[in-house]
């Protein structure tokens, strides 16, 4: 029986999987582990079950043991693990995409209400009390006729899309390259940013990391949006450059944002706390039982197709 290291506590279903399928090492107490710590445990190990919070650099990689075959990661993403190195030492790097769909587009979507409609700030007067209902308390930007534009048409864009569109928001989208016409249900395709940002009324960042898009909304691109644009971000937070964005709200150019990924997570940047409109969740997209459940179990399915067959679901490098 293969030997696996699991980095990070799952739902129990899952953990009970992992046992039946493997040797599995578990993480009863959920401990974030240290890079020196992740190599030492993984020692006569197969292969490992990885979560984005285990950075597994070019200096982490080169370090584990020859035993370890593949990573796989519980993730949609991979920006956690160095592709190339993992590549070079051997190892086989697989992820969890298509089963984060729904839930991540639900929360696309609740970025786009919370920003749009203040609802931070409402949050906060409720839980206060004493507040006095007036004609203009906590006017917000209505959805009705504004135009969404999507970075990003992949699966969890195109889900939010759909959702917006039945709120009567006009869709606008840019991606590497056009979807054919049923994938794109009436949505506008620009090819290239500039063009999408100048029609965005809020902005929806749907879009994979990866060296192009570091950075990518930018104090100049920022500057291509409609005075009192909102921007949403449920993809990645390396996507934005924080202090540019902090410099918009604080000018006005940009009305607010919402924020389900952010750079140096766990930390948000603290200027974004000086702004009651910035309406900001910790990393919570895929957080249902079923979407974390399918997530570990093709997880778990990955490393058991390798060890079977030679053969990856989803091979990343």
């Amino acid at each position: 029986m293969k030997k696996i290291l699991i980095t990070r506590k799952l739902l129990s279903s899952c953990e009970d999987k992992a046992k039946k399928t493997f040797d599995a090492s578990l993480n009863l107490n959920d401990e974030l582990y240290s890079q020196k710590r992740l190599i030492e445990l993984s020692k006569k190990h197969d292969g490992i079950l990885s979560a984005l919070t285990d950075k597994l650099d070019a200096k982490t990689i080169n370090q584990l043991p020859d035993t370890v075959k593949i990573i796989s990661n519980f993730a949609v993403g991979f920006g956690n693990i160095d592709l190339e190195a993992a590549k070079q030492k051997g190892i086989v790097v697989t992820n969890t995409p298509e089963v984060l769909t729904d839930a991540t587009a639900e929360i696309g979507v609740l970025l786009i209400l919370g920003a749009c409609r203040r609802a931070a700030e409402g949050i906060e007067r409720a839980r206060k009390g004493g507040w006095i209902w007036s004609a203009d308390l906590l006017i917000g930007k209505q959805l009705t006729g504004a135009r969404l534009g999507i970075l990003g048409m992949g699966r969890i864009g195109q889900k939010i899309a759909k959702v917006a569109k039945s709120l009567g928001m006009v869709i606008h989208y840019h991606n590497r390259s056009r979807l054919i016409q049923e994938k794109e249900q009436g949505a506008n395709y620009h090819d290239n940013l500039k063009d999408l940002m100048k029609v965005s009324d809020v902005l929806s960042i749907c879009c994979p990391a990866s060296k192009e898009t570091i950075n990518m909304i930018n104090k100049d691109t920022i500057e291509y949006l409609p005075k009192g644009a909102v921007v949403t971000n449920v993809a990645r937070g390396d996507i934005v450059e924080d202090e540019a964005m902090i410099d918009a709200l604080n000018r006005r150019k940009v009305y607010a944002v919402g924020l389900d990924v952010y750079k140096n997570e766990p930390n948000l940047n603290p200027g974004y706390l000086n702004h009651p409109s910035a309406f900001i969740l910790p990393h919570v997209g895929s957080a249902t039982k079923e979407t974390r459940t399918a997530m570990a179990n093709l997880a778990i399915d990955n490393l058991d197709e390798f060890f079977r067959t030679g053969n990856c679901i989803n091979k990343v490098n």
